[in-house]
């Protein structure tokens, strides 16, 4: 298994974003220097971009609320499958044998 370690907090992400668009320094160097790889310093200059409308794609906030609904969708499915298996439970209790 890969390890897992918790998200960058936005301030650093942030900083680092902005190292590549105002002193035009490049992912890859940032990455020798600081921890995150390349790939994701490049991945989070092009959310910023997004965030400010300079690019199509979802926000962040966006992707925020689609996680949320999709959590939400699941749970409902869930909840429907149950209900839809205790009336069929019942039901079938409920007829009568001869």
């Amino acid at each position: 298994m890969s390890k897992s370690r918790p998200p960058y907090p936005a301030e650093y992400r942030a900083e680092l974003v902005r190292l590549v668009r105002e002193e035009g320094r490049t992912p890859f160097d940032l990455a020798k220097e600081f921890e995150p790889s390349a790939q994701s310093i490049t991945n989070w200059v092009a959310q910023a971009e997004i965030d400010k409308g300079q690019r199509p794609g979802l926000t962040s906030d966006e992707k925020a609320e689609l996680k949320r609904l999709r959590s939400e969708n699941r749970v409902l499915r869930m909840e429907k499958d149950l209900l839809e298996k205790a009336a069929a439970f019942f039901a079938s209790k409920n007829t009568p044998t001869r």
